[in-house]
């Protein structure tokens, strides 16, 4: 099963939301399942100190089957993941750090080892991160902060496609989209899925 976290939250005339569908199309396609977890949909609220002392107290106690848990159940249960964010003051939108406090469970998505190292409990192979963004990128904050995520949960391979620039003057955006589409025809490829 792939996982898709959609933090494309304009909807569908997100530009990054076109290269999620482009690549998921082929992976439907393909036969593969494909469940959709749509950040705007959701609504999530950050964990406040009363919903954090709440699942802690559930954890002390070892109940990992209450409803708080079951977005990182299912990211822990991923087979592959991809998410989609657009580039949004220097990382993305904040609902995707939202969710990403609910998936972060101890005992979950991770655990801690008896020298308080964190292990991986993710069976996800992979994160595949796309994004497009209206500035020349060269660094995205983003795409670090979730490659050091995948470390985290024990997802062994991050990959990685944007179509910049795409608001600068002068800019080709049908070209630049193509180019990026390009590189997700790629990574189907590689993977035996016709693009």
């Amino acid at each position: 099963m792939v996982l898709f976290v959609n933090a494309c939250i304009r909807g569908e005339q997100s530009r990054t939301l076109q290269l999620c569908r482009a690549y998921l199309g082929a992976v439907k396609r393909a036969g593969t399942v494909v469940r959709e977890v749509n950040l705007e949909q959701l609504h999530l609220t950050s964990l406040s100190a009363q919903k954090v002392a709440f699942r802690s107290q559930l954890q002390r106690r070892g109940v990992y089957d209450d409803d708080v848990f079951d977005l990182a159940h299912q990211f822990a249960e991923a087979d592959d993941i991809v998410i989609g964010a657009p580039y949004w003051d220097l990382t993305f939108p904040a609902a995707l750090k939202t969710y990403i406090e609910h998936v972060s469970v101890d005992n979950v998505t991770f655990h801690f080892t008896p020298d308080a190292r964190y292990e991986g409990l993710c069976q996800a192979r992979r994160i595949t991160y796309l994004t497009t963004a209206g500035s020349r990128l060269t660094r995205n904050l983003g795409y670090d902060y979730i490659c050091a995520l995948a470390e985290m949960f024990g997802i062994p391979e991050v990959r990685y496609v944007v179509a910049d620039g795409l608001d600068a003057e002068g800019v080709d955006v049908d070209e630049e989209m193509g180019k990026a589409r390009a590189q997700i025809a790629q990574l189907l490829a590689e993977d035996g899925i016709e693009p």
